[in-house]
């Protein structure tokens, strides 16, 4: 046993403790036959990234479940990692080459800038894991992986032919959505769409006839140059005649076909839609239908090019202005309307994204998709809380198929390699040396990457060790509990599913553990741009990590967003520092060697250990609902409230005493129950109460590795409880009256307490001495209760306590301060009265600040008939 320091010193014991378990290898994932395994695969951060407060959030919830069933006796494993993050990192690694040395990406060339990334990643690759484990995280360390890692490389490599080789991947020209700053493609998931206010241009296209024109109506004039075609619902009775006849292109004098198509709506605008098939993918769809041709007039930077005729060379914004000029000079303008629409933007840089036609690849998700929507409809993968569950099959049973082609060179480079004789593909699992259709040597690599979130599905079961067969997949896969954010469903947990469905025959996972933003105190999203974040290992730094992880989690319920309040942490550090003083006042009172139950029990030994009885089920029942924040408030109340406030005070009296026998049975007791709530504690604030623990005495190593507490028949006392529950009742009823009227506790009176329930309150007659600060206590029958003239009469639900009114003040004096106080509160409460029965007042004040004085007249009304009766008494 070793003594405590006077204060709790987080940044000292935290390090030190963490230390000890990493070198004792507290944190490995065994596989035991004789166990059940638990894994939980760690949502991989950037490997650019730093810890940020959802990161923590994260890492918290993760690390309590671990904690958790690692105590129950599962074979737990956490798989930690990291991800290559294609896009974020290139563009990190860019900038620093632009700002340090005035270079760009094509000056190194490929090879030399991918060199130049890995270094990146080696230097600042660690630093989350290094804040991670600052966090308390208990991840098996040394099966850390990285997306880019030899193993994580081959399965995706094995993905990716074996679905070419099923039909399930292919090469195709499709709009997509394109971001002209990272000069790259985006996935559906990766476009965010803000509402803009923008403009509707009405433009006329003159009949190829010269017999009139049609008005057609268009948010984007500068694709214009590449209209090739003008669509007309097939039902509109004002247009059939044309259709098959041909309008003149304006500014560029080309005829296009005029069109029927279904998709039209008659009612939108002039019932006259352009087609840009290269810039809209409804119009491209139309285009495939009709035969319509298809011209790109924007480059990769949203650059008019060659097709754009007269505005070749300008910015997609500028051309828009060049547009609209020209057609006004035209006189060919019908009018202009202000429209406010739906813009998607880059997710990453904000920039609104061009939806272009481009050679891409994709991945066909109407077939992956079936199974997937099966697993959860189903419910063997269940979303907590389940509502997520129908963002999830909305989201698939939509699916439109997924490009995975990106324009970059950091990520996982497509293994398809293009014969310059033949013209054919090689899809390869190994690197290709020749044709393997011609033989021909003359091949070249397709340049482009993998969608960053391509790799990260198989993160599952890449991480345990397939497309090998091997012992971890069998034991630790499917894994059980994935935690994450609402904010990325569709970009990885769905993708996941079907991945692992449609590798594995099995979902990745039973359950997905869906938690809210942390948001800061106005509510507001925390952003660079806001400069609104808090950084975790600040806060961990000045307050500890174990009241970070409490605040965290005491503030999450599954799925809602939470607010951050640094102040909160601070009310976590306090209820840390409340168990170390509690169990430095147990250290000083200990002269026991061994933590056991003594076989005789006081009222208030059972009533303690009733009550830890009770928490315990509940609070496992909670966390295996995955409802941490109220397991987490359960165990702080019964700390704060039922052993620092109740218990200790309860056993005072023996430890202070000098009947040896029950000196030792009220530290036997006290040390039980104190090691009992730190193991129910340990997942929330591992560091305090593994600290704590190895100074009681205790057998095992480590308190993260004891068992998890469990109900004992033994040890439920529901009588006892109740009874001594009554006695408190009366205590506090009396510490009450007692505050009201200014009595400080060293002024003792005498106590009767005429209750139906005697021997309950003789048997808490030491108790009431002691806390209800009674000179003397007498118990008496109900219907005996004495005379209340010039008493204090106090009533619980079982009893009615009476203390002699002149044994607690001076009664003349006590009556002018009432007197006094009753008078400046009236006259206060007539005044607000008055107030809010003025028309004007109530009409004219805002309804918030109105209500605020109706709760204060309220409170006000109150106090005054408390003091009026109070007068009465006396």
């Amino acid at each position: 046993m070793k003594e405590l320091p006077k204060v709790y010193e987080p940044q000292e014991v935290e390090s030190r403790i963490y230390e000890a378990w990493e070198k004792n290898g507290c944190f490995k994932g065994h596989r035991d036959p004789a166990k059940k395994p638990f894994t939980i695969v760690m949502p991989p951060p950037n490997v650019t990234g730093q810890l940020h407060m959802g990161h923590a959030m994260d890492c918290a919830l993760q690390d309590i479940l671990i904690r958790f069933k690692r105590m129950q006796g599962y074979a737990a494993l956490w798989v930690p990692g990291t991800d290559h993050a294609g896009i974020a990192t290139q563009i990190k690694v860019e900038e620093a080459l632009r700002v340090e040395e005035g270079l760009t990406r094509y000056d190194l060339g490929r090879d030399k800038f991918l060199e130049r990334v890995w270094d990146w990643k080696n230097k600042y690759g660690n630093r989350i894991v290094a804040q991670q484990k600052k966090m308390g995280a208990s991840c098996d360390w040394d099966r850390s992986r990285f997306t880019m890692d030899e193993g994580c490389s081959k399965a995706v490599r094995e993905v990716f032919v074996s679905l070419y080789e099923k039909g399930l991947i292919y090469k195709g020209s499709r709009i997509i959505n394109w971001c002209p700053k990272c000069t790259t493609a985006l996935s559906d998931a990766e476009v965010e769409y803000k509402d803009k206010p923008g403009h509707m241009w009405h433009m006329r296209y003159p009949l190829a006839d010269g017999s009139g024109y049609l008005v057609v109506a268009t948010t984007r004039p500068e694709t214009m140059m590449g209209d090739t075609g003008v669509a007309v619902n097939p039902n509109d009775e004002r247009y059939q005649h044309l259709v098959g006849k041909k309008v003149l292109l304006p500014i560029m004098n080309r005829e296009i076909p005029i069109v029927a198509d279904e998709y039209v709506e008659m009612d939108f605008g002039s019932g006259c839609v352009k087609m840009t098939p290269a810039h809209d993918p409804n119009d491209f769809e139309v285009g495939l239908r009709h035969n319509l041709d298809t011209i790109r007039v924007l480059d990769d930077n949203g650059v008019v090019n060659a097709e754009g005729g007269m505005f070749e060379g300008m910015d997609r914004y500028e051309a828009r202005k060049a547009v609209i000029a020209e057609m006004e000079r035209l006189g060919l303008m019908e009018k202009i309307e202000d429209y406010s629409h739906n813009v998607g933007t880059c997710y990453r840089c904000s920039t609104d994204v061009e939806p272009i036609i481009s050679a891409q690849w994709f991945v066909k998700m109407e077939p992956l998709a079936k199974e997937a929507i099966r697993v959860v409809a189903e419910g063997e993968t269940k979303f907590v809380p389940d509502r997520f569950s129908k963002t999830y099959l909305n989201w698939m049973e939509n699916v439109h198929d997924w490009c995975i082609s990106r324009q970059l060179w950091w990520g996982h480079q497509i293994p398809v390699w293009y014969c310059a004789d033949c013209g054919k593909m090689t899809v390869s699992r190994e690197d290709a040396t020749e044709c393997a259709h011609c033989h021909s040597k003359n091949i070249e690599r397709d340049p482009d990457v993998l969608d960053t979130w391509f790799s990260s599905a198989l993160w599952p079961f890449s991480t345990l060790g397939w497309p090998e067969d091997s012992e971890d997949l069998k034991y630790f896969y499917p894994t059980d509990v994935l935690v994450t954010g609402y904010d990325i469903i569709f970009f990885w947990v769905a993708r996941m599913i079907f991945s692992a469905c449609e590798q594995t025959k099995m979902p990745p996972f039973h359950t997905v553990f869906i938690h809210g933003l942390v948001r800061d105190d106005k509510g507001r999203k925390m952003s660079k741009s806001l400069g609104n974040g808090i950084d975790p290992l600040e806060i961990a730094e000045t307050y500890g990590a174990d009241a970070l992880r409490f605040n965290l989690v005491t503030g999450n319920s599954p799925g809602n967003d939470m607010r951050f309040y640094t102040e909160r942490c601070e009310a976590m550090r306090n209820f840390a520092n409340k168990i170390w003083n509690a169990s430095r006042f147990l250290m000083m009172n200990l002269t026991i060697d061994k933590c056991e139950l003594p076989e005789k029990l006081e009222l208030e030994d059972k009533w303690i250990l009733s009550k830890l009885n009770s928490l315990i089920p509940d609070v496992t029942e909670n966390m295996d609902k995955y409802e941490l924040g109220v397991a987490a408030q359960k165990v702080y109340d019964f700390i704060w409230d039922s052993y620092c406030d109740w218990y200790i005070e309860l056993t005072k009296s023996r430890l202070q005493g000098e009947d040896e026998d029950s000196k030792v049975r009220a530290q036997q007791v006290l040390c039980y129950v104190l090691t009992q709530i730190l193991k129910l504690l340990h997942p929330f604030m591992p560091f305090i109460t593994e600290e704590i623990w190895q100074a009681l005495p205790h057998e095992g190593d480590f308190l993260m590795l004891q068992q998890w507490p469990e109900y004992r028949e033994d040890l439920a006392f529901a009588e006892e409880e109740k009874a001594l529950e009554l006695v408190m009742d009366a205590i506090r009823a009396i510490r009450t009256r007692r505050a009201e009227m200014n009595v400080p506790p060293s002024k003792k009176a005498q106590l009767t307490v005429a209750t139906a329930q005697q021997d309950v309150f003789a048997a808490g007659i030491p108790f009431l001495k002691r806390l209800g600060y009674a000179s003397e206590v007498s118990i008496v029958p109900a219907d005996q209760a004495p005379d209340a003239a010039g008493q204090v009469v106090i009533v619980t639900h079982v009893a009615q306590l009476f203390i002699p009114m002149g044994e607690l003040v001076d009664l003349e004096k006590e009556k002018a301060r009432i007197q006094k106080e009753l008078k400046k509160n009236s006259d206060e409460l007539a005044k607000l009265n008055a107030k809010l029965s003025n028309p004007g007042f109530v009409n004219k004040a805002p309804a918030n600040v109105v209500e605020a004085e109706k709760e204060r007249a309220g409170k006000l009304a109150e106090l005054v008939a408390k003091l009026e009766e109070q007068l009465k008494t006396m």
